[in-house]
């Protein structure tokens, strides 16, 4: 399944009232369910106190990577995905095991967790 990047207003304002929010470690995810289509969509919040803009820049890429490696494993839907800096300086297993970890844990029902 692809996994698209979230660009309208209206998915951006759900993302911001969700209740459906996990954290793992340096990376805190978003999660709100869309009934309408089965794709999983995804934006990405890397802030300027993470470095400059090359390190930003990069640990983006990493996540999207990430993502687009469990996103077979997560329930279809929109979800922001934010790293603090400490995200930048993990491990590829260690980036893909928290990621993977907070998506899961912010998809779940409410009665699930």
């Amino acid at each position: 399944m692809p996994v698209l990047s979230v660009s309208d207003r209206s998915s951006f304002a759900r993302l911001r009232t969700t209740d459906m929010r996990a954290r793992s470690g340096p990376v805190s995810v978003s999660f709100c369910p869309n009934e309408a289509a089965p794709v999983t969509r995804v934006a990405y919040a890397v802030g300027r106190g993470v470095g400059t803009a090359v390190v930003r820049n990069r640990l983006r890429r990493r996540l999207r990577a990430v993502v687009a490696e469990v996103s077979p494993g997560i329930v279809p839907g929109v979800y922001l995905v934010s790293a603090s800096k400490e995200a930048a300086r993990l491990g590829p297993g260690e980036l893909t095991t928290v990621v993977g970890d907070a998506m899961r844990a912010a998809s779940r029902k409410d009665g699930d967790r």
